[in-house]
């Protein structure tokens, strides 16, 4: 076995429950509470040393959802304003979110969510912060 390897084989059991594909609710829980903080410290900034983790999560994230969710279909707006519809909410229910302007612009499509913005959503909604992106 390669030094790499050998390495590898050493920090495997702390590391695997944040490197494998969740297969269980609690599992997929954990990596989502992950991606929530992952994105807190990381944001918009592509070159911050947790990105590519963010992605990585994302990904895992993403491989569950695939199998065991019922897929949003359409971009994220659409799925924001199925999500609307589903539980009976107007544009003035999301003022967390920003201003009645500000709502209309992103349902629009004239505005793209945020992160603060995509965060609050996953929590309000119950869904993963993947469906906003």
């Amino acid at each position: 076995m390669n030094t790499q390897l050998k390495e590898i084989v050493k920090v495997w059991p702390e590391i695997q429950p944040i490197f494998s594909v969740p297969h269980n609710k609690k599992d997929y829980d954990r990596l989502v509470n992950l991606l929530d903080r992952l994105v807190d410290e990381v944001g918009n900034n592509g070159s911050h040393p947790l990105a590519s983790l963010m992605e990585t999560i994302g990904s895992l994230i993403e491989t569950y959802e695939s199998q065991y969710i019922k897929e949003m279909e359409g971009n994220p707006i659409d799925a924001l304003k199925a999500l609307m519809e589903d539980h009976g909410l107007k544009q003035s229910d999301l003022f967390e979110i920003g201003s009645q302007g500000v709502i209309s612009e992103i349902l629009s499509g004239k505005r793209q969510l945020n992160v603060r913005q995509i965060k609050i959503l996953s929590k309000r909604f119950k869904v993963s912060p993947a469906v906003f992106v």
